[in-house]
């Protein structure tokens, strides 16, 4: 991957605000370079309908050809950027593309929600040392909004300091660490309605 992050732009998110094409980019992302037959059959998708997201996904510029690889036949597909962001100023932004954006992180929550479940159904079965890695808890923090934002950053700077530190040995695997981190919804409706504690 040539670039450590995106931040698209409406279209562009528009394009991305798909459950397969999140889960296809980020596997692409993790798994590193792969093909539609490939995708498929990990997505239990037929190849037309890969090649389609794939397509899709070349087009708003979040892979590309990896011409390294392939005999001729089959396309090999690679992830341009490692993560992608939205942006977080909405000032003089049309209403239309914070639709997009919002649609896009709706298809983020889909997909965590997905992956969470997997991980959950799984988690019998797996040696023992992952089990006792995993947590699957929530706080609740009564938090300023100054403070929510220190917050966020202190865990975004931890978790970049351990992805800069991570070992590469047989053992070490992708790791998934969401970060979910948002006003209580009850909250932010007592919020809106004037009403807030």
């Amino acid at each position: 991957m040539s670039e450590p992050f995106v931040t698209p732009g409406p279209e562009a998110l528009r394009a991305l605000a798909h459950p397969v094409r999140l889960r296809m980019l980020g596997m692409l992302r993790v798994d590193g370079p792969d093909t539609a037959s490939g995708l498929g059959r990990r997505l239990d998708l037929n190849t037309g309908a890969t090649s389609y997201h794939l397509r899709q996904l070349a087009r708003h510029g979040f892979i590309e050809e990896d011409a390294e690889r392939g005999n001729g036949r089959e396309r090999w597909w690679r992830a341009v950027h490692a993560s992608t962001r939205t942006p977080r100023d909405e000032a003089g932004v049309e209403p239309a593309d914070l639709d997009a954006r919002d649609a896009y992180l709706q298809a983020v929550a889909t997909t965590h929600t997905e992956l969470l479940g997997r991980a959950v159904a799984q988690q019998r079965r797996l040696p023992q040392a992952w089990r006792e890695a995993a947590t699957f808890s929530d706080w609740v923090l009564r938090l300023t909004p100054a403070r929510a934002a220190e917050l966020r950053e202190a865990m975004v700077g931890l978790l970049t300091e351990f992805a800069e530190d991570a070992p590469d040995t047989p053992d070490a695997l992708p790791w998934t660490v969401n970060v979910n981190a948002y006003l209580n919804p009850d909250a932010g409706d007592d919020l809106l309605r004037g009403d807030a504690r």
